[in-house]
């Protein structure tokens, strides 16, 4: 039997992404089907990072093709391409950054920090071009999980080079003051710091940024919703009934200012004792997973109450870093897979391919 373009388009149609659900030829990630005599070569084109699940898919769409009767020479490529989605109505688009996650909570001390670090690191694992950006003006950080020091340095005199550190980019308060400094600043001061921060470090070539904001609904979230193209949102909670109080008003906050929420991660969701085995719910079972339900939005993943957890974050080595083939390394991968996913499904920015239009008189 002779092989055709439309057998090979058909037979894709069945192989689906199980990050997705979405079959191959529907999603347009099947592209550049060619058919030559009885070979065959295809691109896989996803619009996530994915590398450390590429050889699954690359398998998963080569072996329906192999089993078609006749088959020659099969080539499968696998690939991601992140692209620029739309943020909020009426807010200037940052240079160099095509899509921007915020994660917050509503609360201190539910994991955020230790979730957005590792949220990051997990993307750029993944194969994006990651930035970190540590909002929390007050309490900033970043630096130290990073196990970052020293002071950004300027190419122009006009804006800042992020610093670097695990194949990231990054920037904080944290870099330009000395670590024991307090920050005693009025909200109009903190605000406009955040902004320098983030307009005026030189971003390069970013797929995502990820901004570690501080806990609550106060002037730098107001400032972020009104000002910064994000282009959606993470909720960090932990399980007990307080945190996802203020958990829900985070979430609301973004509702309201027109932000999607890309899911919820649940922090220490259970323990296991490190000397007999034994599990409990310190903080209580399945919070997360009901206000992801009652909200209609994804719960991304739940994260043990884990000591290495802290340990790793406080010494400048986070899990994905730590340990990158650890049960918690791969939470963190699929958590970051899940948001870009979410991001991916979103709607595209097309702003930059309309023209100016220009009045003049003639």
């Amino acid at each position: 039997m002779a092989i055709s373009e439309l057998l090979v388009q058909s037979t894709l149609k069945v192989c689906i992404d199980p990050n997705t659900g979405k079959d191959f030829v529907s999603s347009k990630s099947a592209r550049n089907i060619k058919v030559d005599g009885n070979d065959v070569s295809v691109d896989i084109v996803l619009g996530y990072p994915a590398k450390s699940v590429m050889a699954d898919i690359q398998k998963l769409v080569a072996d329906p093709l192999l089993g078609l009767a006749g088959i020659g020479r099969l080539t499968v490529n696998v690939s991601s391409k992140i692209v620029a989605h739309k943020a909020q109505q009426g807010v200037t688009l940052l240079p160099k950054v095509k899509n921007i996650i915020a994660v917050a909570s509503g609360k201190g001390g539910v994991g955020k920090s230790t979730t957005s670090v590792n949220l990051a690191l997990a993307l750029a694992a993944e194969g994006a071009t990651v930035g970190l950006l540590d909002a929390d003006i007050y309490g900033p950080s970043q630096p130290q999980m990073l196990g970052i020091s020293g002071r950004p340095e300027s190419t122009d005199g006009k804006s800042m080079e992020p610093m670097q550190a695990h194949g990231i980019q990054a920037m904080s308060i944290g870099f330009l003051i000395d670590t024991d400094t307090p920050m005693v600043w009025r909200g109009p001061m903190v605000t406009g710091a955040l902004e320098q921060l983030l307009r005026d470090t030189n971003w390069h070539e970013l797929d995502y940024l990820v901004i570690d904001l501080p806990p609550g609904t106060g002037d730098i979230q107001l400032t972020l919703a009104q000002k910064i193209p994000v282009t959606g949102a993470i909720i960090v909670t932990t399980p007990q009934d307080i945190a996802l109080l203020d958990a829900r008003k985070g979430l609301k906050m973004f509702e309201k200012v027109g932000i999607p929420i890309l899911g919820i991660v649940e922090n220490m969701s259970t323990h296991i004792c490190s000397k007999c085995g034994h599990e409990e719910h310190i903080f209580g079972a399945g919070g997360g997973a009901l206000m992801a339900s009652d909200y209609q939005v994804d719960l991304l993943g739940s994260l043990p109450l884990d000591m290495q957890i802290r340990m790793q974050a406080d010494s400048g080595q986070p899990t994905v870093i730590a340990q990158p083939d650890s049960k918690i390394a791969h939470i963190y991968k699929e958590i970051a897979r899940k948001a870009a996913i979410k991001i991916a499904n979103a709607s595209l920015d097309h702003s930059a391919k309309f023209p100016n239009i220009v009045i003049q008189n003639t």
